[in-house]
């Protein structure tokens, strides 16, 4: 709207400099008023930046439309040569129309109305005629600009409705796109969008790493086809566009070094074939799953119910286990012959290994409501010792295991009862798969940095199969049918609630190949006497 004023300005400017030189109009003020007016154009549209005007003719309204107004006023007052200046007034009232209210709109319009009748009034008494013409020509062209600022102000106002809800529209349009780039970045499941060339538009960043080379899939967008490993993708996404379905289907991904990744997909279509105009408006969104981490829920699921069902039956067989064994210490009292004792002896031995498994299956749902002090400092050095004696004792291993300690300046903050439930756990597991030879099971302490301390439980068994490997640590897994499975299962749950990590790894000592479980304590420094009398210890 200010260029085309600044062009009117011009366009009057070069007319009047012609009249000027051609003798059409003799008044040099004429042509000085035109100057006046584009350099007044000029400076409004570079310098004052007119905004949306008020309810009242403010400031805004006078620099714009006030100033067009009366530079065409006294050009219109003033007829020099031929050229009627009447049809400039229509743009202060379109000026006003867009750039203001209504108010300002018809405030606008009723001006020039006012002095396009004082214009008529003027000449009729100049000219002592009745002049009923000019009159009327000043008439309908004041209705006629009445009218055009009301319907120009009526839709400038719809235009600027449309402008805040359309502006409405794309901020909360730009919001949920970043909610939803948000929540696909965080996703566990991997999202791929590609289009019927072939092309992924989108990847988030699980999606990815399943697809393994993280160079190429960078960023989008790539060629899906691109790459032979990943070739059952693009032709599961071609196979949805060709039949205009969704579909769903297991595939495998062979990567070079890294092994072989089998994946859940399906496919969703954004629209169907009638709903766009081209085939390259259509989408197709992969949702890749790794079975793996599939079947690892599905497997925690079930653990999870056969727990529940365990400990509700455990709690069921105590009782009568408890009375079975009282029963046979009975009998046992009065067993004679060998074949008597024998078999009170192999009761009395099932029993006992029923009540393990008893105790083992409560312990898990122990686990649950287990508390403890976090500032509870522990004696490393006496309850390690005092433990591995004791089981020494009770298993007449006092060959077979070997204990060396580390000089602790570090403190640990866990429970002693619990460090005893893993190490004795830790020692029963090593006695299982370990052989008879003096020092086949080794338990021993390390320091590997000033922050972590760490317990080693060694020994000299066969090595364990990579798929047993898998499961060390989950629930009623165990590769011996006499074992409950739960006696790593409460380590690992031990150590995440005290914050230490337990593993497994096959390592060597002493030129024996063996099993080692190691759990990594974090530590703090020994505090000082004086620091100890501080805290109240």
């Amino acid at each position: 709207m200010l260029s085309a004023r600044v062009f009117v300005a011009v366009v009057l400017f070069l007319l009047t400099l012609f009249m000027t030189f051609t003798g059409a109009a003799t008044v040099r003020w004429v042509l000085e008023l035109s100057v006046a007016y584009l350099v007044l154009s000029l400076l409004v549209m570079w310098k004052l930046k007119p905004r949306l005007a008020s309810t009242a003719f403010d400031l805004t309204w006078m620099a714009t439309v006030g100033i067009d107004v009366l530079v065409f006023s006294l050009l219109l007052f003033y007829q020099v040569g031929v050229v009627n200046f009447t049809p400039l007034f229509a743009l202060p009232v379109l000026f006003a129309s867009l750039l203001g209210t209504l108010l300002v709109a018809l405030g606008t319009a009723a001006a020039v109305t006012l002095v396009l009748l004082a214009d008529a009034w003027w000449f009729s008494i100049i000219h002592s005629l009745d002049n009923t013409t000019r009159f009327l020509q000043a008439g309908l062209t004041s209705t006629g600009l009445l009218v055009v600022a009301f319907l120009a102000n009526s839709l400038s106002a719809r235009l600027a409705r449309q402008e805040l809800l359309t502006r409405s529209s794309e901020r909360a349009a730009r919001v949920q796109i970043q909610v939803n780039e948000l929540v696909i970045d965080v996703l566990s499941d991997g999202i791929l969008v590609v289009d019927a060339n072939g092309i992924v538009r989108s990847a988030n960043p699980a999606a990815r790493d399943m697809l393994g080379d993280k160079e190429r899939a960078r960023s989008a967008p790539f060629v899906l086809a691109a790459d032979l490993v990943w070739s059952p993708l693009a032709e599961l996404a071609t196979r949805s566009f060709n039949q205009d379905s969704p579909l769903e289907a297991e595939v495998a991904l062979v990567h070079k070094g890294t092994g072989v990744r089998s994946l859940h997909v399906r496919t969703k279509l954004t629209m169907t074939q009638v709903a766009v105009d081209s085939v390259g408006d259509r989408l197709c969104v992969l949702f890749l799953e790794d079975l793996r981490e599939l079947q690892a829920r599905l497997r925690t699921e079930k653990l999870a119910a056969m727990g529940r069902m365990s400990a509700a039956v455990a709690h069921e067989i105590r009782n009568p286990l408890t009375a079975i064994a009282q029963a046979n210490d009975l009998l046992a009292e009065d067993a004679t012959t060998a074949t008597q004792k024998r078999l009170t002896s192999m009761v009395s031995q099932n029993a006992l290994r029923l009540s393990r498994i008893v105790d083992d299956v409560l312990d898990v749902s122990r686990l649950k409501s287990l508390s403890y002090d976090r500032q509870k400092m522990l004696d490393i050095e006496q309850v390690s010792w005092d433990t591995v004696d004791n089981w020494r004792n009770q298993n007449s291993a006092q060959t077979r295991l070997s204990y060396n300690s580390v000089e602790v300046k570090n403190t640990v903050y866990f429970e002693s009862e619990h460090l005893r439930r893993i190490i004795v756990n830790l020692l029963d597991n090593a006695a299982r798969y370990a052989s008879a030879q003096a020092q086949a099971i080794q338990l021993y302490w390390t320091q590997p940095s000033p922050q972590v301390l760490r317990l080693a439980v060694w020994s000299d068994g066969a090595p364990l199969d990579v798929g047993v490997q898998r499961h060390l640590f989950e629930p009623f897994f165990s590769s011996e049918s006499r074992s409950s499975g739960l006696g790593l299962y409460i380590c690992r749950e031990l150590c995440e609630r005290h914050g230490a990590m337990i593993g497994y790894h096959r390592i060597a000592r002493e030129g024996i190949d063996g099993n080692e479980f190691f759990v990594l304590f974090r530590v703090e420094p020994m505090p000082t006497a004086q620091n100890m009398v501080i805290q109240g210890i």
